[in-house]
């Protein structure tokens, strides 16, 4: 595994999922490939497929219409394969915690290696909470 750390270490390519999210989170994952925050040139690139991804970023809780869907995601995605949790819902639902529709073990649907909290994280949050990731990985 360590040529897989040795690669991401310079580029990261990205495949976002949303799963039912207010989309607040999705308009600052999208903020961060404006020229302003710029992710591509630390080599973070937003992938179209999930085939091409190293990560997976999800946002939104996960809620059983698209609890399938995600992890057929996940299932189809190359490994080793980590998973960013964008937002408070991922880690603790935020104010859908105890909707009727939501997973009750988000765990048996897809695991999450590193969460940012917030709602929603600012870009910055972002971009710090991938350097660890890379980090970690590069051990």
């Amino acid at each position: 595994m360590g040529w897989y750390n040795k690669r991401l270490a310079k580029s990261i390519w990205v495949f976002h999922v949303s799963a039912s999210p207010c989309n607040n989170c999705d308009i600052e994952i999208l903020d961060l490939l404006t020229p302003k925050y710029d992710v591509e040139r630390f080599g973070i690139k937003l992938v179209g497929s999930v085939r091409h991804a190293d990560v997976l970023l999800l946002s939104g809780i996960i809620n059983q219409k698209v609890a399938p869907k995600v992890k057929h995601l996940y299932e189809q995605a190359p490994r080793p394969i980590f998973v960013v949790g964008v937002g408070t819902c991922p880690s603790g639902g935020c104010c859908f915690n105890d909707s009727y529709n939501k997973v009750p073990v988000r765990e048996e649907i897809i695991p999450i290696n590193l969460y940012i909290p917030g709602c929603p994280p600012k870009p910055e949050a972002m971009i710090e909470g991938i350097v660890k990731l890379v980090e970690v990985l590069n051990g």
